[in-house]
């Protein structure tokens, strides 16, 4: 058949990691029919029918490859098993296939399926080429002794060991984005281009796809809200937004005291009653923002909605169906087609804003009800998510909660949000088909069973980790503050290629379910694929355009009298004015990466002499320097000084 290579390597670790890497290289043209999967456990006779365990998570989709599982007779412990699914590109481009669902099984057939060609009545064509080495498996295996007693605990192993595979992979570069540019172009595009938004009542809304769509409620306050953050951090104004909350009353249904979806004057073609369960909450968490950051409109309308909020998780005993009708709780859909579930994460943006009517009023019975909603989604462990921001804000909710009650079981509990939501991640990067285009590395896909990763899930969930992190302290779990630092900083790069002038023409669907696609106007495609599908089938996400916002106001920092600005693709978590020309910045990303950290020029002056040293005092020399601007790569944990003369 050819020349197979089997390498095998094991780290001493804390916990105990295991690689096996296979490449072949065929002799002749070689097509590949079948190959088995690739792990099984065994007793001590040998035989994998003599066991007994539990898999907990298996890939689902194209997203990471992995399996997670306990093997309780005989008594080994917890195993994760990780495909580095990268390292098999050039096989699968080869084999024109791709790796779904690739990782899993059933008891005791365990492990990675490579996938090949369809057998019919004409064989494949696509054969791997005589001579050419192709890597076909590059499996790591890590290890923990015992099995984890309570969901809380398996989650936290799971984010260990999923850390630990991390730090065994070889990491995809990752490039500066101007943000602020970019931010600038989306707000005069929604300024000035007629397919952005629409009147009535006299009042300007947006459209929530571009030239498409009736104004929404959550679409109104998507905009809004990271407005408002974007306009604070550049200290200014932004008429737009105050446009936006003029017409925001018109929302407020005066008889059910609650905020509607729709306008009262909605087409005929939509259910004006019909309401997805998230949806009553999203937009009341950004009117929460606003109230705290101190608008006192905002506030007034979060207060005069919140209680019918309360007064529907409580008819739903805190577990939310798809949809329902917001006259009178009737259940429209149950339960998601693909998992026999409600929106099961529902309870965690539930008890976020919550916490949020707590932080503005301190009545007591807020907390309760964050308390009630969280511990209502104990049991669900893997199963947890349903839409991927609604699962982050629910983590940040708990570590809210346990540093308001210092209950510790809130703080374990995040772990089970923030397992389930990795589970989700695409830690791997794609170049089959059009995927080459565009980078997809740790890009989560925006519903359970979604096919895509989506910009406004991946723009708010990096919101949520900004507010989980600054929650956390030394008691946060090392592999969760790794892997949430280091999804926000590969979401700061891969976010970019959701704008369609960022993709080749080529990599863009033709026609998308909702609205348009121009390429000229600055909002994102809601739509990217780990497979290289066409981007954008879905629409162009006028209510995803506050991403720019969002991550320009988080990641670029104003130095007061310096002719530059910084930027760092983790959360800057503490800085000071040391000096008229040093600044001390505190990192708390993961204690064996790096970061990327920016000098960029602003005027017409040029850049002084920069100086980056870490708290020990080491220099760090420059990665890229250019007339613009200064890149450094730094430790991802730990103070540093940059100082300019």
């Amino acid at each position: 058949m050819g020349r197979h290579v089997v390498a095998l390597k094991t780290d001493g670790l804390d916990l105990q990691r295991l690689r096996v890497t296979t490449e072949l290289t065929p002799a002749a043209p070689l097509l590949l029919p079948f190959m088995p999967r690739d792990l099984y456990p065994l007793d001590a006779q040998d035989d994998p029918a003599g066991t007994a365990g539990r898999v907990e998570a298996a890939q689902r989709g194209l997203n990471t490859g992995l399996l997670y599982f306990h093997v309780d007779t005989p008594a080994l412990g917890s195993v994760l098993y990780f495909q580095n699914l990268t390292a098999m590109n050039a096989y699968y481009r080869a084999t024109e296939t791709k790796p779904d669902g690739a990782v899993g099984g059933e008891w005791p057939e365990l492990g990675y399926l490579p996938p090949t060609p369809p057998q019919s009545g004409t064989p494949p064509t696509k054969p791997l080429s005589a001579g050419v080495t192709v890597t076909i498996s590059d499996a790591v295996l890590i290890f923990r002794d015992q099995t984890p007693p309570d969901e809380r605990d398996s989650a936290r192993r799971f984010l260990q060991m999923l850390g630990a595979a991390y730090t065994a992979l070889e990491l995809p570069p990752v490039e500066h984005r101007d943000w602020v540019g970019r931010a600038e172009q989306t707000l005069s595009d929604l300024a000035s281009s007629p397919k952005a938004t629409t009147r009535h009542y006299g009042h300007r809304y947006a459209h929530p796809y571009t030239g498409a769509e009736y104004p929404d409620s959550m679409v109104q306050m998507a905009l809004i809200a990271p407005m408002h953050d974007f306009a604070l951090w550049r200290g200014g104004t932004i008429r737009l937004q105050s446009e936006f909350e003029a017409g925001l009353e018109k929302f407020y249904d005066k008889h059910l005291n609650a905020l509607r979806r729709y306008l009262p004057n909605v087409g005929k073609d939509k259910d004006t009653d019909a309401v997805d369960s998230w949806y009553l909450y999203h937009p009341l968490m950004n009117l929460g923002r606003l109230a705290i950051a101190g608008n006192g409109k905002a506030r007034d309308l979060f207060e005069r909605s919140i209680d019918f909020g309360i007064q529907a998780a409580r008819h739903f005993d805190y577990k939310w169906p798809i949809q329902y009708k917001i006259t009178d709780f009737s259940v429209i859909t149950k339960f998601a087609g693909a998992d026999q579930r409600g929106q099961t994460d529902v309870g965690g943006m539930y008890a976020w804003v919550m916490l949020q009517g707590y932080e503005l009023t301190r009545e007591e019975r807020f907390l309760q009800e964050a308390r009630a909603a969280i511990d209502a989604a104990e049991g669900m462990r893997f199963n947890l998510n349903y839409q991927a921001n609604l699962t982050a804000w629910g983590a940040s909710a708990c570590l809210r909660l346990w540093r308001i009650t210092n209950i510790e079981r809130y703080r374990l509990q995040s772990y089970v949000y923030l397992a389930s939501f990795f589970h989700n991640s695409a830690i791997w990067e794609s170049e089959i088909e059009r995927a080459g285009r565009y980078h997809n590395f740790l890009g989560v896909t925006c519903l359970q069973d979604a096919p895509y990763m989506a910009i406004y899930e991946c723009f708010d969930s990096f919101a949520a980790f900004d507010c989980y992190l600054r929650d956390s302290g030394p008691e946060l779990e090392p592999a969760a503050r790794m892997l949430i630092s280091e999804y926000c900083r590969y979401a700061l790069d891969r976010a970019w290629f959701y704008y369609p002038d960022a993709l080749p023409e080529e990599a863009v669907a033709k026609e998308s379910r909702n609205g348009q696609i121009d390429r000229a106007l600055s909002f994102p495609l809601e739509d990217l694929y780990v497979d290289g599908q066409p981007a954008g089938q879905v629409g162009q996400e006028i209510y995803g355009a506050g991403a720019a916002m969002v991550f320009a106001s988080r990641s670029f920092h104003n130095v007061e009298n310096a002719p530059f600005r910084l930027f760092c693709d983790h959360f800057i978590m503490a800085h000071e004015r040391t000096a008229e020309q040093a600044l001390s910045i505190r990192l708390d990303g993961g204690e064996t990466c790096t970061a990327m950290l920016c000098i960029i020029k602003i005027g017409r002056s040029k850049l002084p002499k920069i100086r980056v040293e870490t708290a020990g005092g080491d220099v760090v020399r420059p990665h890229r320097r250019t007339g613009e601007r200064f890149e450094f790569r730094v430790p991802a944990s730990g103070r540093l000084i940059v100082s300019w003369t």
